[in-house]
């Protein structure tokens, strides 16, 4: 499709709702840019070849009417000149150049009309292109800013996990340590209530003991008596 065919769709296009379809908003311009870049390239080359065949119509337009004005200007004198024959021959020589001036006039509208056409093409690419350096460079930034926030998420995530693992061990840890000193607690006080209950027997059998011996002392002295 040549470029001026692909004028009213360039024309028509709308940047924005195209971006608010997409799903890879970034990708999509990117792409559309360059579409738009290679369209402003050719455009640029065939504006010049477009401007280029204007000028040549235009000159050609402007030699033929000014061959016109001088014929016209020749029959004029020839007739005030008294010299009708002359104006005839003048007039009848800008007959053929009347209808080429047409030809040409014709010629120099289209040529216009293009380059007015690539202009307004070229414009619109311009600012397409414009606003879509705008729209990458925000999105850009944006998903720069997304990127560094999703880092920052996830080492928090890791930071909160490895924290919460902590805790729960040191829970572990301080459950397992006051137990053992709970066991350990117990353990001791039952090791001084036996002590205590085995210095008890020890004083009452030292007390037997001692009372046994006596009455056999007396027991004995009341023998020896007899």
């Amino acid at each position: 499709m040549g470029i001026l065919a692909r004028f009213r769709e360039i024309m028509a296009s709308n940047i924005h709702a195209l971006l608010d379809k997409t799903e890879d908003p970034e990708r999509t311009i990117d792409d559309f840019m360059r579409g738009l870049n290679r369209d402003l390239g050719q455009v640029k080359a065939e504006t010049a070849s477009v401007l280029a065949d204007e000028r040549r119509t235009k000159r050609a337009l402007d030699d033929c009417q000014a061959e016109i004005a001088k014929l016209q200007r020749y029959a004029e004198k020839a007739v005030e000149a008294g010299n009708d024959g002359e104006a005839r021959k003048f007039l009848e020589r800008k007959v053929p150049l009347a209808e080429k001036e047409a030809s040409l006039q014709a010629a120099y509208d289209l040529a216009a009309s293009n380059a007015a056409s690539m202009k307004r093409i070229q414009d619109k690419l311009i600012s397409d292109i414009g606003q879509l350096e705008a729209r990458q460079a925000e999105l850009k930034g944006k998903l720069a800013a997304t990127r560094v926030q999703q880092r920052i998420n996830a080492a928090g995530s890791s930071v909160g996990g490895q924290d919460a693992a902590f805790q729960a061990a040191e829970e572990k840890v301080n459950s397992a340590y006051e137990e053992a000193m709970a066991l350990a607690e117990l353990r001791g006080g039952q090791k001084d209530d036996l002590d205590e209950l085995l210095a008890q027997y020890d004083r009452d059998t030292d007390k037997g003991t001692d009372t046994g011996d006596e009455l056999a002392a007396i027991k004995e002295k009341l023998k020896k008596k007899e």
